[in-house]
């Protein structure tokens, strides 16, 4: 291959899926190292917020630096915080977050599911399949793992919402032709995603290829972190009101069931 390659590989590479992959991968490994842009730390939104006289709400979130708002300031203009803060207008919320940056579902599997059940929450939201995606992860095997998530969880948790997997290909970061097969990937995982979720009546799933994402697109400059990779504070809000008619949905029932005594 000639050395130009490296950065334009010929399309007939990418009919061999296991080099068309490698391909992408390293690609995307070297957007994530590039040293003229900043390295942003990840935060834990952890918190309780509203009134303790209100009915008490306990909130999990698990998953990846969606959750964790590297370069998100303020830390309550995270998308976990803002639905917290928007649930406070009726309970005392008690938000806790399990989640880790650069985790995939095999990371939620192993290393923050038994943490998030044993905090006995009310809702769970799950947010993960981006570095699947992203690193290359088979999407079989995304599926069986995702799928173990949803089942455990489901035993344990009243409500779960989970969020899919959005325009990948919209990262400034990434170099040209990575965008292009990143927006395929994302667009795969997040029908994995649903397919998964059909499995479980009563998980909900956000949606994430509506029009209310299309500025991560139009408006990266906003949307966008200061190292163009992960959501700045204006994207976070997008990642919120995706997520709230589907929280909203959950907290409807579980009041439903608590007057029925169901």
């Amino acid at each position: 291959m000639r050395t130009k390659g490296v950065d334009m590989p010929h399309l007939r590479y990418l009919r061999k899926p296991s080099i068309g992959v490698a391909l992408f991968v390293m690609q995307v490994l070297r957007a994530a190292y590039r040293k003229d842009l900043p390295s942003l730390e990840n935060q834990d939104p952890s918190g309780v917020f509203g009134d303790p006289a209100s009915p008490p709400l306990r909130l999990v979130v698990l998953g990846d630096s969606s959750v964790t708002s590297p370069g998100v300031e303020p830390l309550d203009a995270s998308w976990p915080r803002q639905i917290a803060h928007r649930l406070a207008e009726q309970f005392h919320v008690e938000l806790h977050s399990v989640a880790v940056g650069g985790s995939k579902a095999c990371d939620v599997l192993t290393s923050q599911l038994a943490d998030a059940i044993a905090f006995q929450p009310d809702i769970a939201i799950i947010s993960v399949g981006a570095n699947d995606a992203m690193r290359g992860v088979p999407l079989a095997r995304f599926d069986r793992e995702y799928d173990k998530i949803l089942a455990q969880m489901a035993k344990h948790v009243p409500g779960i919402a989970v969020s899919g997997v959005g325009d990948l290909g919209s990262i400034p970061r990434l170099p040209a032709l990575a965008r292009s097969l990143i927006r395929i990937r994302g667009r795969s995982f997040d029908r994995a995603i649903r397919r998964v979720t059909a499995r479980y009546p009563g998980v909900l799933k956000t949606h994430t290829w509506s029009s209310g994402w299309n500025e991560f697109r139009t408006n990266p400059e906003e949307a966008f972190a200061g190292d163009l990779f992960h959501a700045s504070a204006y994207g976070h809000r997008i990642y919120a009101n995706a997520a709230m008619p589907a929280v909203n949905a959950l907290v409807e029932r579980l009041t439903e069931e608590e007057a029925t005594g169901s």
